[in-house]
């Protein structure tokens, strides 16, 4: 294991030489108006303001790596060297401004003939804009100036000046940089660059922001002209769709689906609303199960026959105009038989029908007026118990979600992680169990709260969170052999600091997040006492857990995220199979002196540390003096005498 700095606020990845597909990504989210400013400021004027902000977004939005891992060294992505260590964007953020720059100084290049075109060359495909042509806002004199200049600059010169500008990196850091995204003489473009006067402020000024746009019109007797001709083969094509016909029943009656693809008398009887599963509103109270099995048939719509025909036909044949997501390991298949109904109303502006056939849960979703897209959403939830069957998602809109509760709930509320103090806010449900609209954690583009749904259906609450997929994941805090409900002033203190992590899970199937408070370390130098955690998060489909090692420093906020020290995926640490982990961190104390720190769980006799440090000590904590970029290898001694490795 190699520990890493928590001075820096990213994630650290796992390997010094290697760069993760989630840490690029948590980059590219958190500096996205910043590349793609580098990139228009990189970017040849002749291509003109419209296209310059167009291509600056398309080049941004390609830059992640193309597999979970890839070599720090590629594309220019390693940290320069001077900033290693001191606190910089991290190896994350390099990488993906290294693919930016190289891009945006492939689009400069001239078009030869005997060679196929860079992507970077061509027009993007996405984003687009139909009908308008968008640019920066206007800047002064000194802006215009200073576009002048960089428009006569070589594309490496005008990299270089941005470089040294906008990403204030010194001259040796800026030739590194360069000579990654593929500059064969460096030198010369900073000689080039020193010709500009070193007008470095302007570059943060809206002139330059493609992120912050006005609009404009493009060729409206161009645009008419188009829409006649168009008008035109929209003509043709309904005379010839009206000659061809349609097979069998048409599309009518089941509205987006595809064309019937058998006759079998059995696939249409699963296709038959009146052959629908409706189980009594009192079959929970009393059953041995508890469960989606068990939920009512609800909702103002269950009784609309044609919705449900339709919502059973798009099931079985969705067409090409339906919006089909699953969770993974998900299938997406046609119903095993007559699915059971669970609800059927109007949520915000769709028609919802939500669907149970024994392994997944279903979401059908129409617009409420006029003949729009329909959506079909796929979740797995075998082996759901009475805590994972709480609730599901109704719908999102606007940033917001809205959930169907379990019959079982009696009452609901909303509960902000990143206020442990503050009180849950009453949530509003109608006679159905639908909830009242709440922020989502799922949809927001940064983690300033972390609202999340608080169910009651006794003297305990439970707390579910959206993390973008049909059914919520449940939270819960505790050893793995028995975690419980998030309860009490530690636990929510501990999630307040956690809650911010969560996105690196979202969006993988992920059935509960276990956070696990495994060792309390006294810090050196009388430095307070730091958190070790231990989050685990695991999904419906048994495969893809992933274990996130977290070490939470004192003396900060309330709602301050930990750094993440270790990450590791589809390994037993921290679940009932093995229940002890051990991972390190490089930590500088407030007197400037550098420690390599380890803890492991309870089960550890002994923890030592090789490499680039070493020391050892009995016991599950270790702090071994070490100088600042430091890197050792951890591992430990179990009371029964066998040996383990940390979390990595």
């Amino acid at each position: 294991m190699r520990p890493q700095d928590v001075v820096t606020t990213a994630p650290p990845a796992p390997a010094a030489d290697r760069v993760e597909l989630d840490q690029a990504e948590a980059a590219l989210v958190e500096h996205y108006p910043r590349l793609v400013r580098i990139a228009y400021l990189v970017l040849p004027p002749s291509l003109g303001r419209n296209r310059r902000v167009l291509t600056a977004h398309a080049l941004a939005q390609r830059s992640l790596p193309r597999g979970r891992t890839t070599p720090v060294a590629d594309h220019g992505a390693g940290v320069p060297t001077s900033r290693r260590g001191q606190g910089g964007p991290g190896p994350g953020y390099a990488y993906v401004r290294g693919r930016v720059l190289r891009q945006a100084l492939d689009a400069g290049l001239p078009l030869r003939r005997a060679a196929w075109p860079k992507r970077s060359q061509l027009p993007p495909l996405l984003p687009h804009v139909w009908g308008l042509r968008v640019f920066p806002r206007a800047g002064g004199a000194d802006e215009l100036a200073l576009d002048q200049r960089l428009s006569a600059l070589s594309g490496p010169a005008r990299a270089a000046y941005v470089l040294r500008g906008l990403e204030q990196l010194s001259d040796p850091d800026v030739r590194q940089a360069l000579s990654a995204a593929g500059v064969e003489d460096p030198q010369t473009a900073l000689a080039e660059a020193d010709a500009t006067p070193a007008q470095y402020a302007l570059l943060g000024s809206p002139e330059f922001d493609p992120c912050s746009l006005q609009a404009r019109p493009t060729d409206l007797m161009r645009r008419r002209q188009h829409a006649k001709a168009a008008l035109v083969a929209a003509a043709a094509l309904a005379v010839c769709g009206a000659l061809l016909g349609l097979p069998g029943d048409g599309w009518g009656p089941d509205g987006a689906a595809a064309p019937p693809y058998a006759r079998n008398p059995a696939a249409e009887a699963a296709l038959d609303p009146a052959q629908l599963t409706r189980v009594s509103p009192t079959a929970w109270q009393h059953s041995t199960r508890t469960d989606f099995s068990v939920w009512p048939a609800r909702g103002a719509l269950a009784g609309d026959s044609a919705l449900l025909r339709r919502a059973l036909a798009v099931w079985a044949r969705p067409g090409s105009a339906v919006q089909v997501s699953a969770t993974p390991g998900t299938p997406p298949g046609p119903p095993m038989g007559s699915p059971q109904l669970l609800y059927a109303g109007e949520v915000d502006q769709a028609k919802v029908v939500l669907l149970y056939d024994g392994l997944r849960v279903v979401r059908y979703a129409e617009p409420k007026e006029g003949e729009g897209g329909a959506a079909l959403d796929f979740a797995r939830t075998d082996g759901a118990d009475a805590a994972t069957s709480s609730a599901l998602v109704a719908g999102r809109v606007d940033g917001n979600v809205r959930y169907l509760t379990a019959p079982w709930v009696r009452k609901a509320s909303v509960r902000d992680l990143l206020e442990p103090d503050r009180a849950p806010r009453p949530l509003a449900r109608d006679a159905h169990g639908l909830t009242a609209s709440l922020p989502s954690p799922a949809l927001a583009s940064a983690c300033a709260s972390w609202d999340v749904l608080e169910l009651r259906d006794g003297a305990a609450g439970r707390l579910l969170t959206d993390l973008g997929e049909l059914t919520p994941a449940r939270l819960t805090s505790g050893p793995p052999s028995a975690p419980k409900d998030v309860a009490g002033d530690a636990a929510l203190a501990s999630w307040a600091r956690t809650a911010c992590l969560l996105p690196g899970v979202r969006a993988a199937g992920v059935r509960s997040v276990n956070s696990w408070p495994y060792a309390r370390q006294p810090l050196p130098e009388a430095n307070g006492t730091a958190a070790w955690l231990c989050t685990r998060a695991e999904t419906w489909r048994g495969r893809g857990s992933r274990i996130m090692a977290e070490f939470q420093a004192p003396g900060q906020k309330a709602a301050a995220p930990g750094a993440v020290v270790a990450r590791a995926q589809d390994k037993p640490s921290c679940s009932v199979r093995e229940p002890r982990v051990l991972a390190g961190v490089l930590w500088k104390s407030r007197a400037g002196q550098w420690y390599v720190l380890a803890a492991g769980s309870e089960q550890f006799a002994s923890v030592a540390a090789s490499g680039g440090v070493s020391g050892s000590a009995e016991g599950s904590l270790l702090a071994v003096p070490a100088k600042a970029g430091a890197r050792a290898e951890l591992n430990g001694r179990l009371e029964d005498g066998s040996r383990m490795d940390a979390l990595h």
